[in-house]
């Protein structure tokens, strides 16, 4: 039997191998609490402190910048309630094309207080200029714009809208989580243009689940979410999960040294994909913006997302029809919505996100497959019609 071929990395990703050997003695003989005085705690926090800075040097911060957590959507939860629990409730800008786990805890402060504003893109799922600008002359207070999105992989201009939200005194932060290690991604730099807060997620980049961090501005006030013994400067207590964190550490020392040499293989793989696809009839999504170098949204009008994903798992290709967070709800994609698709053209959209392994031959496997599931499908829907 031949092995499926997995086209789903915005998803997930296998853990690296120098990953796991990292994590092996953390998982076993290494089993001290980092809070402990004795040696086997010491061993421990040594262990955190070398992947805080692995972190840091990934991202161009400084290590007492980063806040670890037990992944992307904790940490983007912490931001924004954190901030927002430091401030009288006033204005908070998102964009409409965010992950669930910046939305929905968006909303739950509109709930309590907060206005929330939905910031619009156009329609290749950019932030709309004119309308951001607007909006930041209404001085919010809190903005959060991802820097690339998980299901079309636009890729956003965060510094210039950084820019302009700190002429308007907001703090901006910025869902970096499909990033890493596909694109350069310095918060040095980003820091310098206004971005006060990034999110990193280690399993996004051959890293473990359970893992992430929030890269902090150290200027901005912000509430834990959780509260105890005072761990990570005392903004994410409980104890840490120290094989997770050694993991994520080398994931980012890994995923960054790897990028000149992966991200450009990547990208010609894209191309090739999207040359078959386009073929076949496809719409792309997004095609005419910045996007990741791995990321394809496509359609194939008439024929429903996720039937065609689950026909091409069933002949050995594992892919996405949209965020896999999310992908339990009926409704068509939020960020196609916002991009103005049509409910039905939506419906159809499948997202193929590449990794490191694969190949010029499975990408060409992959097209055969698909040409051949369409056909069926579109065969049985003329007998039925």
């Amino acid at each position: 039997m031949v092995a499926p071929v997995y086209l789903d990395h915005n998803a997930t990703t296998a853990p690296d191998p120098l990953v796991v050997e990292a994590m092996r003695p953390w998982l076993s003989d290494q089993f001290g609490n980092a809070s402990s005085r004795h040696g086997y705690g010491r061993a421990a926090r040594a262990a955190i402190d070398e992947a805080r800075r692995q972190v840091a040097e990934a991202v161009g911060a400084h290590f007492t910048e980063v806040v670890f957590t037990s992944g992307g959507s904790e940490a983007n939860n912490l931001l924004l309630k954190g901030a927002a629990a430091c401030m009288r409730p006033g204005l908070l800008a998102v964009s409409a094309i965010e992950h669930p786990c910046v939305i929905r805890p968006a909303e739950q402060l509109a709930r309590r207080g907060w206005t929330l504003h939905s910031l619009s893109v156009d329609a290749a799922g950019r932030v709309d200029a004119a309308a951001f600008s607007a909006t930041m002359k209404r001085r919010p207070q809190i903005v959060s714009v991802m820097l690339a999105n998980n299901e079309t992989g636009v890729v956003q201009d965060v510094e210039a809208l950084a820019e302009a939200a700190h002429s308007s005194g907001a703090c901006f932060h910025t869902d970096a989580v499909q990033a890493i290690g596909k694109i350069e991604v310095d918060f040095r730099r980003l820091n310098a243009a206004g971005v006060n807060a990034l999110t990193l997620s280690g399993h996004k980049f051959g890293g473990p689940k359970g893992a992430a961090a929030l890269v902090l501005d150290k200027r901005i006030e912000i509430e834990p979410l959780i509260a105890g013994g005072g761990h990570e400067r005392g903004l994410r207590s409980g104890t840490e999960n120290v094989a997770a964190i050694v993991g994520l550490g080398v994931a980012c020392q890994l995923a960054v040294s790897r990028r000149a040499e992966v991200a450009p293989r990547l990208l010609a793989l894209r191309g090739r994909l999207e040359r078959g696809l386009g073929a076949l009839g496809a719409r792309l999504f997004g095609e005419s913006a910045a996007r990741l170098p791995n990321t394809i949204f496509f359609a194939l009008r008439e024929l429903d997302g996720e039937t065609l994903v689950g026909s091409l798992d069933r002949v050995g290709y594992a892919v996405a029809s949209g965020s896999a967070c999310s992908s339990a709800s009926p409704e068509p994609s939020h960020v196609l919505q916002a991009m103005g698709v049509e409910p039905g053209l939506a419906r159809a959209a499948v997202r193929v996100s590449l990794g490191a392994g694969n190949t010029a031959e499975q990408v060409d496997g992959f097209l055969s497959a698909l040409r051949e599931t369409v056909a069926k499908l579109r065969g049985l829907r003329a007998m039925t019609a």
